[in-house]
């Protein structure tokens, strides 16, 4: 199985011993294979790493390596041919329904590249849309929204609709929406990837805030070598496979190491 160097902690990148970090997701042999009618594709093969709590992991491949894949394995969109998947060191049994709904309820929140909000709804709505599947009372899910959209900073525009907020403002209401209810698995695909720069650079600060006074676990799947900086450690993805790995310093150099990796793997120097 692939792991990093003992891993550090988010707020002062001091060391910290493999023992006492908590395992919240380890992935182990995963395999995915796509049966078409003349031919089979794997898009998956063997896939083996293991994630720690308050760990950001950045995700990053050539387009059709695997990456989104694996992000739905995680979040129990879709079943691997074969492989597990172990939450907190138990294995979950979450590709049958209604285990995956529920699995999905209760560990995963999503944030898409697209925002996903529903366009008739107002912003409190479309964040509180999680609870109020879950019938949590009114009043516990009015408390939940201001909390939340007060972290993200976008409380004032919470009657606003979707419409009348920029692409930045969208993609911190999607933020809110994947945190109400409170997951320990936040799964984010190409999140920065349809804002400008500068609106990439305060919605990484955003999520790295939340990662460090929240400890919350990330995967963020990203082509950028300058998202993938903010994490923690990257993991190179190539033909289904994790053919590299690295361990961000949080200094100047870290995207040129990223972006190098990249290149080779792109090439196929792996």
């Amino acid at each position: 199985m692939m792991t990093s160097n003992p891993l550090k902690t988010m707020m002062n990148n001091i060391p910290v011993p493999t023992s006492q970090l908590i395992e919240v997701i380890q992935v182990k042999g995963m395999t995915k294979t796509f049966q078409h009618e003349s031919h089979q594709v794997t898009a998956l093969q063997d896939v083996n790493f293991t994630i720690y709590q308050g760990e950001m992991v950045a995700i990053m491949g050539t387009s059709g390596s695997g990456k989104s894949t694996l992000l739905q394995m995680i979040g129990a969109i879709d079943a691997p041919t074969s492989g597990q998947i172990l939450i907190r060191g138990e294995q979950a049994n979450i590709y049958q329904e209604p285990q995956a709904t529920l699995f999905r309820r209760d560990n995963i929140g999503f944030v898409f590249q697209s925002f996903e909000l529903l366009e008739d709804l107002t912003v409190a709505d479309n964040v509180a849309m999680p609870l109020i599947l879950q019938d949590m009372p009114h009043k516990e899910i009015e408390t939940r929204v201001n909390e939340v959209l007060t972290q993200v900073e976008m409380l004032q525009w919470r009657t606003h609709l979707p419409a009348e907020l920029s692409g930045g403002q969208q993609q911190r209401v999607a933020i809110a929406r994947a945190l109400i209810a409170r997951p320990p698995i936040l799964l984010a695909d190409e999140p920065t990837g349809a804002l400008d720069f500068n609106t990439t650079n305060t919605i990484l600060a955003l999520l790295q805030t939340i990662q460090t006074k929240k400890q919350q676990t990330m995967i963020i799947v990203t082509h950028d070598a300058y998202v993938a900086s903010y994490a923690d450690r990257v993991l190179f993805f190539h033909d289904g496979r994790i053919v590299d790995h690295y361990d961000n310093e949080r200094n100047e150099y870290d995207v040129g190491h990223i972006l190098e990796k990249f290149k080779q793997i792109a090439r196929g120097d792996v």
